[in-house]
């Protein structure tokens, strides 16, 4: 075999060996946040519904998150990979916390609001007990919040950096402006 077909079928089969080597590194992934699918979930092959459907999850199943953009999440769980709606995505400890829609308010007699404006304006971010997000930027809410009201028997851990780094301050009573290192830096809570 001349020495330039030798070297096309080597890199030919280098590049087979990479893309496959790539793809089951992505299907063992340890990145991404823990969530639930508060219904069932369909998986779609992009982030809309005009795309094909792969498959679904059940509800209140523990999915992982692997990112989000505007309202469509990419997610792996037990009935595969694919992009669902980020309304049949939960990031509380236990399944059943359903969010609104339109307003991302759950309605609830004990419960943290965290909203854009100081004195409780503007649009909120509200959660009840057993809520985590790890990380506001995959619901498109990351560094927006200058203050907090918190309703009932609750508190919660409000930190400045995703994953709960850096600067973090346990929030027991309401803030019309939020302390100078968390106004509009706010990055993940977790409500309990």
């Amino acid at each position: 075999m001349p020495h330039f077909l030798r070297t096309l079928v080597f890199l030919a089969v280098a590049g087979l060996s990479a893309v496959s080597g790539s793809a089951s590194a992505l299907a063992a992934s340890a990145s991404g946040s823990l969530a639930w699918s508060t219904k069932p979930a369909t998986l779609h092959e992009g982030p809309g519904q005009e795309y094909r459907i792969l498959g679904q999850i059940p509800a209140e199943q523990r999915i992982k998150v692997l990112r989000c953009q505007k309202a469509w999440c990419f997610v792996d769980g037990p009935g595969g990979r694919g992009w669902t709606s980020l309304y049949a995505v939960d990031f509380g400890k236990s399944p059943g916390i359903e969010w609104n829609e339109w307003t991302f308010e759950r309605p609830a007699p004990r419960q943290v609001c965290f909203y854009e404006g100081e004195n409780y304006t503007g649009e909120a971010l509200c959660a009840g007990p057993g809520t985590r997000i790890e990380d506001l930027l995959l619901l498109g809410a990351d560094n927006r919040y200058s203050s907090v009201r918190v309703e009932g028997k609750v508190a919660a851990a409000a930190c400045r950096d995703r994953d709960f780094q850096s600067y973090c301050e346990r929030v027991v009573r309401s803030q019309p402006r939020l302390d100078q290192y968390l106004n509009n830096a706010l990055s993940s809570i977790e409500v309990y």
